[in-house]
């Protein structure tokens, strides 16, 4: 049995997109993901990209902003790991560096103790050498910088 794909009407589409855009903050790269699984022409795909912007369902910066927020306050991700993840999603250096702006520093550096503690009390290696290794590691893949995470390393155990 061949399973015919159902086609859609360039404003039925837009519809769903725009539907999809309310849902959750998205960036150009999965609206236009999206778009493709759809197989839209390319004046189509335009035409519903330059709606979206101009009726504000489509913002990068806002996408930027509350990506930044929520991976760092949902996730503890640090700053470098947070722009990357951005960068992965094709949003310009402007609104990346606008939406780093959104982290709190004093927060940043406050959570960035937490999970250090929190971290530390969970690994159980007695070597003090090796702890701080899995410490250090740890902090990395989270996105922190490291002159940050080498003073906070050797604060929390010291």
């Amino acid at each position: 049995m061949i399973q015919k794909k159902k086609s859609f009407t360039v404003d039925e589409i837009k519809r769903k997109l725009e539907l999809y855009c309310v849902y959750q903050d998205r960036c150009h790269k999965e609206v236009e993901q999206k778009m493709h699984e759809y197989q839209l022409i390319p004046e189509a795909r335009e035409l519903i990209l330059l709606s979206l912007m101009k009726e504000n369902f489509l913002n990068e910066e806002r996408f930027s902003k509350s990506y930044a927020r929520g991976k760092f306050r949902i996730k503890s991700w640090g700053k470098q790991r947070i722009v990357s993840a951005l960068k992965f999603r094709d949003i310009s250096a402007y609104n990346i560096k606008t939406a780093l702006k959104e982290i709190d520093d004093d927060a940043y550096i406050e959570t960035l103790y937490r999970i250090t503690e929190n971290r530390n009390a969970v690994i159980s290696e007695p070597n003090i050498f090796k702890r701080k290794k899995k410490l250090i590691d740890f902090l990395m893949r989270k996105g922190f910088e490291n002159e940050l995470i080498y003073k906070v390393v050797n604060e929390v155990l010291a």
